[in-house]
């Protein structure tokens, strides 16, 4: 449920290989680094051009991953959520404009004019109660709905309704309350008997830790050390609509093929779903440009799970990548296997060639750019080396690749400095998931 930021980079290909030869060497690149173990499936229209396993979904039995193997979902479960959202105001159960006080009218004041839609883009106020400071205690107690709405409902907003985008986990359990509440069904029982079951999706559900589930994939956290343990424990209730979904690769593919296919909803709705709001979130789904081509796409993160799903309309390509240890990789994986089917190339951190610089050419690098509101990127020097850190992040060592080019050897990242009329060092470029984000010099 909780974002990672993570910084990677995209680059050159040998013109011998195929892409999924090239993807397969991507991914091991991560596999040999103990930063991915998972699945990872990859589909144009209806033909599957990858579909493998990595690492273990049990390490303590070693049990391989596989295309059955089980994955929490995390985030990637809220574009359920607002699908199921649409699906009831296409049957006439309530309107995205409804004002949540009309199911709610004991709500505070302060929801007066907090609209569902507010809710799907994240735009609402309401504060994201995974980032309270007692949550690490809540999140191992079972708690219904109603209990955890109760915990957020009268916290002041963050903002106005509808006056920025602010990630809430808060406002997708309440979607699925208000589910519960419209339609008469729990959510568990609402998204099977709405979309799993009609789109023959056998292998995913509501997790239950409790639940003795086949093919289950045990999660795992990598500690500063470098060590893998077993992730800490979290009670499924708590995420509920804003993150407690399980699934397969080839579960999700026949989601991604049957939600842009005009097989679950209208047109009106899928164009509703997939239209951004603010910040490009549209409803469950993040719209963006990844690799000069328009990307469709959430991901998500949970204990001991990070996932990606992304879909680009271009070639109806499918990228579906579910990991069973905590990280970036998921993330990193699915943009850079995009870059590779479109063409594109990609240089991985050991194909890097480092070179020396001299002490001003470093120094004139160092300063401190704006990458978003609130978000810096500090660069410093310290001997002979440079260090870049994000606002609220450690320092990471940066390896110079040519006089304005750098790259990162813990994670897979550049940064591209640029300079003004004058010569003088005046932004850097940070490419992450074939996107590029540009920081102005302060």
């Amino acid at each position: 449920m909780r974002k990672i930021f993570v910084l990677l980079c995209v680059a050159a290909i040998s013109r011998s290989q195929t892409p999924e030869a090239r993807i397969e060497q991507i991914i091991q690149s991560y596999v040999t680094g103990h930063q991915f173990m998972g699945s990872v499936l990859i589909a144009k229209g209806d033909q599957i051009l990858f579909d493998k396993g990595y690492g273990y979904a049990n390490l303590e039995w070693q049990i391989p991953n596989g295309p059955d193997a089980k994955f929490r979902l995390g985030s990637a479960t809220k574009q359920f959520t607002a699908a199921c959202i649409l699906l009831l105001e296409e049957r006439g159960k309530l309107k995205t404009d409804d004002l949540v006080k009309k199911y709610l009218p004991d709500a505070p004041a302060s929801w007066d004019k907090i609209t569902i839609y507010h809710l799907l883009t994240h735009t609402s106020g309401i504060p994201d109660f995974t980032s309270f400071p007692d949550y690490g205690e809540i999140e191992k107690k079972p708690a219904s709905p109603e209990e955890i709405v109760k915990r957020f409902r009268d916290k002041p907003l963050d903002f106005e309704p509808g006056a920025k985008f602010s990630y809430s986990n808060s406002g997708y359990v309440l979607l699925g309350y208000l589910i519960d509440i419209v339609s008469g069904e729990k959510y568990p029982q609402f998204v099977k008997d709405n979309i799993f079951t009609p789109l023959g999706m056998t292998d995913s559900g509501y997790d239950v830790s409790a639940t003795v589930l086949s093919h289950r994939a045990a999660g795992y956290t990598p500690t500063p050390g470098g060590e893998i343990v077993n992730t800490g424990y979290i009670d499924m209730t708590i995420p509920y609509s804003a993150g407690a979904l399980y699934s397969t690769t080839h579960d999700l593919w026949k989601w991604e093929r049957a939600l842009y296919g005009g097989k679950l909803l209208k047109g009106q709705s899928l164009t509703k779903m997939t239209t951004p709001y603010k910040d490009s979130y549209a409803c469950g789904l993040v719209i963006s440009t990844a690799t000069g081509h328009k990307q469709i796409s959430h991901g998500g993160g949970i204990e001991g799970f990070n996932t990606e799903l992304a879909y680009y309309p271009d070639g109806q390509l499918a990228i579906v990548v579910l990991g069973n240890l905590n990280g970036g990789a998921p993330g990193e994986i699915a943009g850079k296997a995009a870059t590779v089917e479109f063409g594109g190339s990609i240089t991985l951190t050991s194909e890097r060639k480092e070179i020396t610089l001299t002490p001003a050419q470093l120094t004139a690098l160092v300063g401190t750019y704006s990458l978003a509101p609130g978000v810096d990127l500090a660069v410093t020097l310290e001997g002979n080396q440079v260090w870049t850190q994000l606002t609220g992040q450690g320092k990471l060592q940066i390896f110079a690749e040519s006089p304005m080019l750098f790259f990162l050897k813990v994670v897979d990242a550049q940064l591209e400095f640029a300079k003004d009329a004058s010569g003088k060092v005046a932004q850097v470029t940070l490419h992450q998931n074939g996107r590029d984000m540009v920081a102005k010099r302060k």
